[in-house]
């Protein structure tokens, strides 16, 4: 009989990880449980204003290849679009400043490319890190990490953290620097001693001369049709607005309790891809693999909200693709702006002329609960005072999507590279057992659709091992 399995988790990569062991085992039978009423997770795609927009990622990095490879085979590459405009800008010190180009998440390759956004003390300072002893921080993952902003401001200048690093980063984990590990979310650069100046350099290697490639990709009409196509090539059975409550190990396989505590269900399958965040792993591996829980118990988990907008198709933004927000930025009147970045949807990707003018907003970072406490109303009103504050442009939106994301984004701290270590470690030692997400190889796109073949790969092999013992498992209990 057919091998059975189970993934848990219905996002991009768990989605990811079912069409890839489909590649990989044609004939398994595949059911994926989402506890949420529509796949997809943290690609989502609404429409406002007769247009469709992603309201969770909207793009991915080309750096990492990946998400465009998948695009490839998935056969949307007509779908696929980049920038139209690369221009972005951040206001630091009460003014807004183009956001230099040759930088690694805000360490830049030399202080000449730092002069619009840092004073001249904090020009000086980041000038000057070149003469310090070189950095080492182990890449080893159970080597001790050190925070972002501790190092970088030591060796930088605070300045850079606060007005550049701090923005880029609040961006991609919305965390904050103070708390997140060097080796965590800047690899590249650890491993050797050197100075960071050296290590920038090198990871950017020599300027470009001509048209450089693009940065980020995404996909026309959103990233919906990635999600819907995933879900058609995985040819799985998709069982939507069931939690799964508990997962216990038996001697044929595995057995999942899911759906309600009253009336619960059980399914049993010869193995199982965990592609849920890390609070939901903690609690689904305490009883068999505790040593995992224990390290996803160590990740901490940030929620924001992105704030979709609309405005008249006369609303003229800056020509720019978006502003950042250093930290501390402040209104006129000294209160603080509720936004942490702007993304200036119709100058980023284009728009056709008529078309209402599109913009996103995101709001919060870990620790800051109380903007993300205010009702839909409220939290559009400051954020429409906050665009006003940034470009002049007031005008009241057409629409808006108000899009709020709980507890779903892991903090790459300074125990996160040992944490996710000991996650793999006892996975590992568990047959049949896999996991994919956010918290292994990095937040973006590309990174959870790496995790996700690495899982399919190992349950994909871990089913082959075993092709001559499978047999038919008992099935779904109660159903």
């Amino acid at each position: 009989m057919a091998a059975k399995v189970v993934v848990v988790g219905g996002g991009i990569a768990g989605l990811a990880a079912a069409y890839r062991l489909r590649t990989l085992h044609p004939a398994a039978e595949i059911t994926i449980i989402e506890s949420a009423k529509e796949l997809g997770g943290k690609l989502r795609t609404r429409e406002l204003a007769g247009r469709s927009v992603d309201v969770g990622a909207e793009a991915f990095v080309t750096r990492n290849p990946t998400a465009v490879r998948l695009v490839e085979e998935l056969g949307l590459t007509e779908n696929l679009v980049h920038p139209v405009l690369s221009a972005a800008t951040v206001r630091a010190a009460g003014r807004t400043a183009a956001l230099p180009k040759r930088t690694f998440l805000g360490l830049p390759v030399s202080a000449d490319e730092v002069r619009d956004v840092l004073s001249p003390d904090g020009v000086a300072k980041v000038a000057g890190e070149r003469d310090l002893p070189p950095l080492h921080v182990e890449a080893d993952p159970d080597a001790p990490d050190v925070s972002v902003g501790q190092v970088i401001g030591e060796r930088f200048g605070r300045e850079l953290v606060d007005r550049l690093v701090e923005p880029l980063l609040g961006g991609v984990y919305a965390g904050r620097a103070d708390m997140l590990g060097l080796r965590a979310t800047m690899a590249p650069l650890v491993g050797k001693a050197q100075t960071l100046t050296e290590a920038v350099g090198k990871v950017l290697g020599p300027p470009r001369q001509g048209t450089q490639p693009p940065v980020f990709g995404a996909l026309r009409g959103g990233m919906a049709s990635m999600v819907d196509e995933l879900a058609k090539r995985a040819a799985a059975r998709i069982r939507l607005g069931l939690p799964v409550r508990a997962l216990a190990r038996t001697a044929r396989g595995w057995r999942l309790e899911i759906g309600s505590a009253a009336a619960p269900e059980f399914l049993d399958a010869d193995a199982v891809i965990l592609a849920v965040p890390a609070p939901a792993a903690r609690k689904l591996l305490e009883d068999e693999v505790p040593a995992a829980s224990a390290a996803y118990g160590r990740v901490e988990v940030a929620s924001m909200a992105v704030v979709s907008l609309a405005l008249p198709p006369d609303a003229v933004l800056p020509e720019s693709t978006g502003v950042l927000l250093a930290a501390g930025e402040r209104h006129a009147d000294g209160t603080p702006f509720t936004a942490k970045a702007f993304t200036f949807t119709s100058r980023k990707w284009g728009r056709a002329e008529g078309e209402p003018v599109q913009l996103r907003a995101s709001v919060g970072r870990y620790g800051e609960a109380e903007a993300l406490q205010r009702d839909d109303d409220q939290l559009v009103a400051a954020v429409v005072s906050d665009l006003w504050e940034l470009t002049g442009v007031k005008v009241a939106p057409v629409e808006r999507i108000v899009t709020r994301w709980g507890g779903g984004l892991p903090q790459y701290g300074v125990s996160h590279t040992s944490a996710v270590a000991s996650i793999i470690d006892a996975v590992n030692k568990m047959p049949g057992l896999a996991v994919a997400g956010a918290t292994l190889r990095g937040v973006g796109i590309p990174a959870t659709i790496d995790s996700a073949n690495a899982a399919a790969s190992a349950i994909g092999a871990y089913l082959t091992s075993r092709s001559g013992e499978i047999s038919a498992p008992s099935g779904l209990v109660g159903d």
